[in-house]
């Protein structure tokens, strides 16, 4: 298998590195490309990379290119995990709305459309190439946020792609950690949006422990993702962290204005790290990388490509066309819940009927995102005041025409129309 990972230079690759060694006889990749446009980063993130398979005794040939086409050319898979604008523009997203009263995060609300319209042009360019160069059945994995909208922007293009996102594996692995079994026994009934899921059902053996887990560890559960018990007692149900933001907007918009941006934090979790990769003796991922983000990615990306491979028939959770689960929404709409991988195409496993009040935030949220693509593919001020406006946590008038000429004033320099 060839393998290429668009946005290779970045500090977190190293995680997907130690996946790859570890889970080596699941997943056989022969050969691994790292393409990245800063040559410093992709200097030392390669120079790591190959210690670490190395040490591991990978037989993958690692090479490393700031040219696409050359990167991709052949590529069984491509795996994009893309930031436009690096930890300069996730500070902005994290920071200009809070002049509106709205919460600053780079994949939801204000800075969640900054981030798509920066975003999805970028992605898009580099699928053409893929296209291209990669081999006729080539799948592009997109790790790159915001998932869901970027994913249909791939998909609305006709590209063989499917999203992924580490919530629904990290949830996975914590219940599985806490009843002590393998996560393998464990399944999920995860349904929604990318950044915008519930867990409704937590199947080990095919037996449903969650409302179990509900009546006896309600506050432990609640604490996890830092929502009152009284929320999740009432939906029977364990919302995903990112439901924090709208559950507890103005409690999560104190708390920003109080400390330093997420971006502040990583970029110096960064510097760390790029000083560390620098070592020419170190050969082993830093226990530091943990804090980066982005818990069980590399085994979420390892578990979709042996999937794709033919590997076992298990349902994985990814971001994939409607087509009808949720009746709701329009069939072209990305949604994220479990599908296997049958004929060469993720098919979603059934989803039983939502309550109102989720199945409201759901389309909400969703007709947010379509506007939002929109928008990113055609451009215009008119248009990203829409999509504002549509957003749950913005919907006044006055406060979407503020928040857009923010959000203009801090991305003109990303956006060609702008």
């Amino acid at each position: 298998m060839r393998l290429a990972i668009v946005g290779g230079g970045s500090t977190y690759t190293p995680e997907l590195i130690d996946g790859f060694i570890r889970l080596q006889k699941e997943l056989p990749i022969e050969e691994l490309v790292l393409i990245d446009t800063d040559p410093m980063r992709l200097d030392l993130v390669g120079g790591m990379a190959r210690r670490m398979l190395a040490r591991g005794g990978h037989p993958a040939h690692l090479t490393t290119t700031s040219d696409l086409v050359s990167g991709v050319s052949g590529a069984d898979a491509v795996l994009i995990q893309l930031r436009v604008g690096g930890q300069d523009a996730r500070e902005q997203d994290e920071s200009w709305p809070h002049d509106v009263d709205c919460i600053g995060q780079e994949t939801t609300g204000p800075g969640g459309l900054a981030k798509a319209l920066r975003t999805v042009p970028v992605v898009l360019r580099i699928a053409e190439v893929v296209r291209e160069h990669a081999k006729p059945d080539a799948w592009i994995v997109d790790f790159t946020n915001p998932v869901g909208i970027v994913t249909r922007a791939l998909l609305q293009a006709g590209h063989r792609a499917v999203g992924l996102c580490n919530v629904a594996i990290g949830f996975q692995r914590r219940f599985a950690a806490d009843a002590g079994v393998d996560a393998d026994r464990v399944h999920l009934a995860h349904v929604g949006l990318n950044h915008l899921t519930w867990e409704r059902g937590v199947f080990i053996d095919g037996v449903d422990t969650l409302p179990r887990a509900l009546e006896t560890r309600l506050g432990e559960l609640a604490d996890d993702v830092e929502l009152p018990s009284v929320l999740l007692a009432q939906l029977g149900v364990i919302p995903s962290y990112y439901l924090r933001y709208y559950y507890a907007h103005d409690e999560v918009l104190h708390e920003q204005r109080r400390s330093a941006t997420r971006a502040q934090e990583v970029r110096a979790i960064e510097q760390e790290l790029l000083g560390l990769y620098s070592d020419t003796a170190l050969d082993t991922k830093p226990e530091i990388l943990e804090k980066r983000g982005g818990a069980f990615y590399s085994e979420a990306a390892i578990e979709l490509l042996m999937a794709i491979r033919g590997g076992a028939d298990v349902p994985r959770v990814v971001n994939l066309r409607n087509d009808g689960v949720l009746p709701f929404l329009p069939d072209d709409h990305v949604i994220e819940v479990p599908a296997r991988h049958v004929d060469g195409r993720f098919v979603a496993e059934p989803v039983a009927a939502l309550p109102d009040d989720i199945s409201g935030l759901i389309s909400a949220v969703a007709g947010y995102e379509r506007l939002a693509l929109d928008a990113a593919l055609h451009g215009g001020r008119d248009r990203v005041l829409r999509a504002m406006r549509a957003h749950p946590l913005v919907l006044q008038h006055e406060r979407a025409e503020k928040l857009t000429d923010l959000l203009l004033a801090a991305n003109s320099r990303f956006l060609e129309w702008a």
